[in-house]
């Protein structure tokens, strides 16, 4: 593949389409930016598709299992022009149209990878999509006006490994197989602690967007949860909603807070001077936990118009904050330790 096209893709591209993790990608040592890299753009490229409502969903499900196939070897030019023309039209973004108008050279660069790299990509595509697959397959269409939930923890669990637990198991695949100084891990528990991570990032995001999430048919709050307190899904929907609810709010906080004392220890595991790779690490887990805080001071919190998220310059406070401590044990722990403190308190 040529540089210029590879730069394209791990450079503009992928700034342009992946917010603040393209922030992330940046602070990694060189050997990991781009097997990581390009999974995120391959991924990026399925959701695109899942995320497509004018499209039929089982139309996109034909189109994700199709680039799936792809990514695990099976080409088919055909297949990639029809991703490309029901797809990439219907975008009204166009770094979104260049995301899969660049599907091609993404190909590419995969097979271009080594061996072990590239078997690590496609087995994190291939589950990721497996999740989007269980979204269109689960819930409604989004124009439908109907609304579906999880039916058990158990279910919810399942489907946050196949759409962020499993990224955790990939990071440690690929980091224990480019970095020397993380030899000594523990192949046995650091995976684990891995899908943790992901875990509590992905219950964070629902926590967050369940407002807006119910609004297209979708209610990640299990239906067993709902139940003891004498809700349904459609409920949640009503004023006073978020009253209501904010003891199961408080009950899956506190199973997102387990998830992340399991991702600072995975973040204190990475040598103390291995830098870049903590930071990496360091920074979705404190904008993570600033989240939560938000949330559970939100009375509203099913009101998609008054969301909780960290700004722009919280986030830019957040990172220049830690790069002076990220080699620091315990500074690292007493930080993460005092903001889930924090959002414990508020739930007292």
């Amino acid at each position: 593949m040529p540089d210029t096209q590879r730069a394209f893709l791990l450079g503009e591209l992928l700034k342009n389409v992946s917010r603040s993790f393209y922030l992330t990608l940046r602070v990694l040592p060189a050997g990991l930016r781009e097997p990581i890299g390009l999974a995120y753009l391959l991924a990026r490229a399925a959701d695109t598709i899942a995320d497509t409502s004018v499209i039929p969903p089982e139309h996109r499900v034909e189109l994700l299992l199709s680039l799936r196939a792809q990514v695990n070897g099976v080409a088919d030019q055909s297949r990639l022009a029809r991703i490309e023309s029901d797809v990439a039209g219907q975008q009204a973004d166009s770094h979104e149209h260049a995301l899969l108008a660049s599907i091609k050279p993404m190909l590419a660069l995969l097979d271009a990878l080594d061996d072990g790299d590239r078997a690590a990509v496609r087995h994190i595509v291939t589950t990721l999509t497996m999740g989007m697959e269980f979204d269109l397959r689960t819930f409604p269409d989004e124009r439908s006006g109907r609304l579906a939930a999880l039916d058990t923890a158990d279910e919810l669990d399942h489907y946050t490994y196949l759409v962020a637990g499993c990224v955790g198991e990939f990071w440690t695949t690929i980091t224990h197989a480019h970095r020397p100084e993380v030899q000594h891990w523990d192949l046995a528990r650091m995976p684990q602690r891995g899908v943790r991570f992901g875990k509590a990032l992905q219950l964070t995001n629902i926590l967050r967007d369940c407002g807006k999430d119910l609004r297209i048919g979708r209610c990640y709050v299990p239906a067993a949860l709902l139940e003891p307190l004498g809700l349904r899904a459609e409920d949640l929907l009503q004023p006073g909603a978020s009253r209501d609810a904010k003891p199961l709010l408080f009950d899956l906080v506190r199973r997102t807070l387990d998830h992340y004392r399991e991702a600072a220890d995975y973040t204190l595991a990475i040598p103390r001077r291995c830098v870049r790779l903590r930071l990496a690490c360091l920074w979705p887990i404190l904008i993570g936990l600033e989240t939560l805080l938000l949330l559970v001071r939100n009375d509203a919190w099913l009101d998609p118009a008054r969301a909780s998220k960290i700004s722009r310059n919280d986030v830019y406070r957040l990172t220049a904050l830690s790069l002076p401590v990220a080699g620091s044990n315990s500074v690292v722990r007493g930080w993460i330790g005092r903001l889930i403190a924090r959002v414990e308190a508020q739930m007292h």
